[in-house]
């Protein structure tokens, strides 16, 4: 077992020097569980989809049991604001439903996994502004936020930004 998993990150290794990447696998472990993999460095996404062609392609009688790799993800957390606590059109609160129809249907979020529900918080009794608190998994590079944080997007005629946040504290 320990021969074919040296054979395997040679092979893993040659693979990704042909696509240029500057990750080696340090340590390979095969067994009835699955395969666990070290490198050197973070691995890109384009470096996890030469591993996981490798793989497929070698072990081809156990394809259907491998499931993909991913980057280790964290917890990340991101508001949202300049959207209206209530919504003209329907003459009512905005509801976290909303909020993931909004996200679901804007580019910007198309690579976003929401962790929970939106929270929708007013900003104050006079305002009829609302701030959206949104938990996301994101790599551990914040590759996903940083796409997202500081963009502008409409909803209606209004324009929205989204911005990073640390723990939202006073939110249950």
């Amino acid at each position: 077992m320990q021969r074919n998993s040296l054979r395997t990150q040679v092979n893993i290794n040659c693979a990704l020097k042909t696509i240029e990447s500057n990750t080696i696998a340090n340590f390979i472990r095969i067994n009835s569980k699955g395969i666990i993999i070290t490198t050197n460095n973070v691995s890109s996404e384009s470096d996890l989809q030469e591993i996981e062609k490798y793989v497929k392609n070698s072990l081809l009688s156990d394809i259907e049991n491998i499931s993909s790799p991913r980057l280790p993800q964290s917890k990340l957390y991101l508001k949202i604001v300049g959207i209206p606590y209530i919504s003209k059109k329907m003459n009512n609160q905005i509801s976290s439903d909303d909020i993931k129809n909004v996200l679901k249907n804007n580019h910007l979020f198309n690579d976003i996994v929401l962790i929970s529900k939106p929270c929708i918080i007013k900003i104050s009794l006079k305002s009829d502004i609302a701030i959206i608190w949104i938990d996301i998994w994101d790599t551990q590079n914040r590759t996903n936020a940083k796409k997202v944080i500081n963009q502008r997007f409409n909803i209606g005629s209004f324009i929205a930004i989204v911005q990073g946040t640390n723990i939202n504290l006073g939110i249950p």
